[in-house]
C-alpha cells in the first residue's frame, strides 16, 4: 500500500481507501461487513470513509464495531454531515450549526472514537450561510473533535469561497470528495485546477463507476444476479446512467489495455483515477472480502501515457465531462 498527503497538510492517507456506502447496514450482513474491514486492514488500508446518512447511521455503527480494538493512531477515520438522519425532522439535515454540532456527537458515539480525522460537508448547503457552516467546523477543530475538514461534491466557486472563510477562521479545507472515474470526468475542467491552487486533494468515490468498469455487465446480456444493477434499494438507480449497450461495449474494449498491464478491468479503473496527481485516494467498497484484495492491487500501478491514450480512444465520446454536473449534485430544495 502506498500513501499520499491529503491537500496542503502533513496528513497522510492510504491511496486506496475503504468506504461503506450502499453496503454496511444495508446490502450485506454485519459479519460480512466486518470481514471486509478485516480484509482491508490486512491489505494495508488504514483509511476508512463513511457518512452518518449511510443506511441512516447504521453504516457508522457497523464500521465502529469492526474497527474496535485497532490502534486508533494507526487509522484515519472519515465521516460526513449533511444528509437527513434519524427521524428526518426539520433540523435533521443540512449544514446549520445545530445539525453539525448534534451530528458530530452522534458520529463519534457510533464510530466509538474520541475524534474524527476528516469531517466532510457531504454536499453544499444552499440554505445555510456559508459563514455559519465554516464557523461550526472551526469550533469542532478547536474542540479537538475533528482534526481536518473536507467537503464533497463542491463546485470550484464553492471550494474557493469555503477555503477563504476557513483561512480567516484559522483552519483549512484540505479535501473534496467527488465522483470520478474514466467514465465520469466532470471535475477535470474546473474543480481540479481550482483545488490545486487552493491546496485541496480529491478523495474520489465510484472509481469503477458503480461496477460498470469491471466489465461484468455485457451488452445485450442479462444482468448478473445480485449485482448492483439489480439492487432496488438504491444501487440500480445510481448505475442506470451507464447501463446502455454503447457504454458497455466501450468498456469491453478496455480489456486489451488491462491485459497489457496484467490487471483486471476493475484494477485498471482504480489505477486510472490514481494517475491524476490531484487525487489522494480512490474509495473502494466491497460486499465480499476478496473484492478488497483485488482492488488493492491497483496501488502503485503506473499507466504509461500511451496506454492512457488508448483508454481515451476506447471510451471516446461516452465520457461525461460537463462541469455543471457537480453543481447538480447538491439539492436545491430542503430534503426534510
Amino acid at each position: 500500500m502506498e500513501f499520499r498527503y491529503l491537500g496542503n497538510s502533513g496528513f497522510k492517507i492510504s491511496e486506496i481507501t475503504y468506504g461503506n456506502w450502499l453496503t454496511h447496514g444495508s446490502q450485506v450482513e454485519n459479519d460480512t461487513a466486518t470481514a471486509c474491514v478485516r480484509a482491508a486492514l490486512d491489505a494495508g488500508i488504514t483509511t476508512f470513509d463513511t457518512a452518518d446518512v449511510y443506511a441512516n447511521t447504521a453504516a457508522e455503527t457497523v464500521l465502529g464495531e469492526a474497527l474496535k480494538g485497532e490502534r486508533r493512531q494507526s487509522l484515519e477515520i472519515f465521516t460526513k454531515v449533511f444528509g437527513p438522519t434519524g427521524p428526518k425532522g426539520h433540523n435533521d439535515v443540512g449544514l446549520s450549526r445545530k445539525h453539525i454540532m448534534e451530528s458530530v456527537d452522534g458520529s463519534l458515539e457510533r464510530l466509538q472514537t474520541d475524534y474524527i480525522d476528516l469531517y466532510q460537508a457531504h454536499r453544499f448547503d444552499y440554505f445555510t450561510p456559508l459563514e455559519e457552516t465554516m464557523q461550526a467546523f472551526a469550533d469542532l477543530v478547536r474542540q479537538g473533535k475533528v482534526l481536518y475538514v473536507g467537503v464533497s461534491e463542491w463546485t470550484a466557486d464553492q471550494l474557493r469561497a469555503g477555503s477563504a472563510l476557513a483561512k480567516e477562521l484559522g483552519f483549512q479545507l484540505i479535501s473534496n470528495q467527488p465522483q470520478y472515474s474514466a467514465l465520469w470526468r466532470v471535475i477535470e475542467e474546473e474543480v481540479v485546477p481550482t483545488s490545486k491552487e487552493l491546496g485541496i486533494s480529491q478523495i474520489v468515490w465510484s472509481p469503477i463507476a458503480q461496477g460498470v468498469l469491471t466489465g461484468k455487465y455485457k451488452p445485450g446480456a442479462e444482468l448478473p444476479a445480485g449485482s448492483r444493477a439489480t439492487d432496488e434499494k438504491g444501487g440500480a438507480n445510481m448505475i442506470k446512467r451507464f447501463m446502455n449497450d454503447d457504454v458497455l461495449t466501450r468498456v469491453q474494449n478496455l480489456q486489451p489495455v488491462a491485459d497489457e498491464l496484467g490487471l483486471s478491468l476493475a484494477q485498471l479503473a482504480v489505477a486510472w483515477v490514481l494517475q491524476n496527481d490531484n487525487v489522494a485516494a480512490a474509495i473502494i467498497g466491497a460486499s465480499r472480502p476478496e473484492q478488497v484484495a483485488e482492488n488493492v492491487a491497483a496501488s502503485g500501478v503506473v499507466i504509461p501515457p500511451e496506454l492512457l491514450g488508448r483508454i481515451d480512444e476506447a471510451l471516446g465520446d461516452i465520457v461525461e465531462r460537463d462541469p455543471a454536473k457537480t453543481h447538480e449534485s447538491s439539492p436545491k430544495e430542503r430534503q426534510a
